[in-house]
């Protein structure tokens, strides 16, 4: 078996490892990044509604949700060279019911004492914002800096960029335990090879736990169908980010017309950690689910083609925020994973952090309430 070294070895290729990668490579770190699939970007992060939210979120994640906004993506597609396709022109989130309404009071005002400009507003308000929503809304929450860019073309900018800064990629190359050396975790061991690093990064989606499991560590995560779809080009409508009080719907208009709508259908719990993507639920009853949701808030798409759908699994963690950071239990490790669906928005954030931490010893944003620690119990 041969072995091979680099300053960072990062085991995932969505965007938090190819993001990771490019800050890495930009301060000087060679990094080699691993990848189990034949495909950069294989798994959620090319395949989501693309959102760049920080309302609706937890406190936990909220700060790199907010750092990223104001510092990362506003100059991102000048800095790796591709149009990311970002807009920041605002999320309603909805509600069609008084009960809905509390549930968004409850996130705006967690969000707003943590300094983020977001607020309520009435079905009036959301009109005026966007004409184009059905009457059923009763009121909102609006946060005028949220927005949405596009989800592949940005994870492959991040890769793209990061190979012209020297990170090496290798796909098909899946990870089958981690190793310590001297009681620090510094290989990453797959078939024919072991890549060695001063640090590793584990940013490889559900398949993070069973790695992680070679070291004696275990992110209590699961695994829950998510399906996207995508309208045929519609004469241009509205700019904003949109969700719901729960969560079952999200969506935007993209800059060529299509819209790209995601949504649960009540079937997703019953795809927990199954292996089939295309599954019967799936396809047969997913997309018919989402769409006729979809038709209560946009009645004016009732005949809008469906051009395709996707589908995946996301890495739900226990309690719905990621596993970030270094760990006590095991020096040298690095946890990116359990982003629970929330991970693309903050991803270029994440990655930014991440290279600090892994530079520096420290991150310029708060993330200790995502440590892995958290959920050791407490005596």
């Amino acid at each position: 078996m041969s072995n091979e070294r680099s300053d960072v070895v990062i085991i995932g290729a969505g965007i938090i490892g190819c993001a990771t990668a490019y800050y890495l490579s930009k301060l000087g770190k060679s990094v080699t990044v691993l990848e189990a699939s034949d495909n950069i970007g294989n798994g959620g992060s090319t395949r989501n509604g693309g959102g760049v939210r920080q309302s609706g979120r937890d406190p936990r994640e909220l700060p790199l949700a907010m750092h990223g906004i104001a510092n990362i993506w506003p100059i991102l597609s000048e800095e790796l060279g591709v149009d990311c396709e970002y807009h920041k022109d605002g999320n309603l989130r909805l509600g069609k019911t008084p009960a809905h309404l509390e549930i968004l009071q409850g996130l705006t005002d967690r969000a707003a004492a943590c300094g983020l400009d977001v607020r309520m507003i009435d079905a009036v308000e959301v009109k005026k914002i966007n004409p184009h929503l059905s009457d059923e809304v009763i009121g909102a929450s609006w946060c005028p800096t949220d927005g949405h860019a596009n989800p592949m073309k940005t994870t492959l900018a991040f890769y793209r960029k990061a190979r012209q800064q020297g990170v090496r990629f290798i796909t098909g190359e899946k990870v089958l335990s981690l190793k310590k050396v001297k009681g620090r975790v510094t290989q990453a061991v797959c078939e024919e090879t072991v890549y060695e690093g001063d640090y590793i990064v584990v940013a490889a989606g559900y398949e993070s736990r069973e790695i992680l499991s070679s070291v004696g560590l275990d992110v209590p995560m699961y695994t829950m169908l998510e399906e996207c779809l995508v309208t045929e080009a519609q004469p241009h409508m509205f700019d904003q980010m949109l969700g719901t009080a729960e969560a079952d719907f999200y969506g935007h208009q993209s800059d060529h017309g299509s819209f790209v709508f995601g949504g649960s259908s009540g079937y997703e719990m019953e795809n927990r950690n199954c292996n089939t993507v295309n599954s019967p639920s799936n396809s047969a009853i997913g997309a018919p689910c989402i769409c006729r949701g979809i038709m209560k808030y946009f009645p004016e798409l009732k005949d809008a083609k469906i051009v395709r759908t996707w589908a995946g699994y996301l890495d739900v963690c226990q309690d719905g925020v990621p596993v970030l950071g270094m760990t006590d239990e095991a020096e040298g490790l690095v946890i990116a994973c359990g982003f629970s669906g929330h991970g693309f928005g903050i991803g270029p954030a994440v990655g930014e952090q991440l290279a600090m931490l892994i530079t520096e010893g420290k991150t310029s944003v708060d993330i200790s309430g995502l440590k892995y620690g958290r959920f050791k119990a407490k005596i």
